[in-house]
């Protein structure tokens, strides 16, 4: 994965300490309720599209060039699902991070999936009855998409 520009400059500035980040998270459902899926070159397992925003730029804009970035389909969103600072976690060369998540709800509007940048290995749709193993969050985040609740889910704890 290539580290944006941006994140190589703070990292200059304050090592591995704790970075605080924008993230973006998508639930993409089709016509037919598949799940768009991307199966992560860093650690091999399967989730949905996400990524960071970049200064300056708008969580449905990002969320909508990320998912193309992976996936080469393009999308538009739906509605906000939900809201969540996720635990801090640590990479591999020792950096700390804790991200802000934005899951959004959105659907495709042309594109054909396809591995389309060096962050994933495999992309595709899949039944939401049979889908590959997700990290519990990402099917937290489909749960609340799937939900007739047009509110975005607020974590309070």
């Amino acid at each position: 994965m290539t580290t944006p520009k941006f994140i190589l400059a703070l990292r200059e500035k304050i090592g591995h300490d704790l970075l605080w980040m924008p993230g973006i998270t998508a639930v993409v459902l089709d016509e037919h309720e598949q799940l768009l899926l991307v199966r992560r070159a860093d650690d091999g397992r399967w989730s949905l599209p996400a990524g960071i925003l970049e200064p300056g730029e708008q969580p449905a804009v990002a969320i909508v060039r990320e998912i193309h970035e992976e996936t080469a389909v393009h999308a538009v969103v739906d509605r906000l699902v939900r809201v969540e600072s996720l635990p801090p976690s640590t990479y591999p060369n020792g950096d700390q991070v804790q991200y802000l998540d934005l899951c959004f709800r959105c659907h495709p509007v042309g594109g054909t999936p396809r591995v389309n940048d060096d962050e994933s290995l495999e992309v595709g749709w899949f039944p939401l009855a049979d889908h590959p193993a997700l990290h519990p969050r990402d099917e937290v985040c489909i749960a609340d998409a799937l939900a007739d609740n047009p509110a975005p889910f607020l974590v309070t704890s």
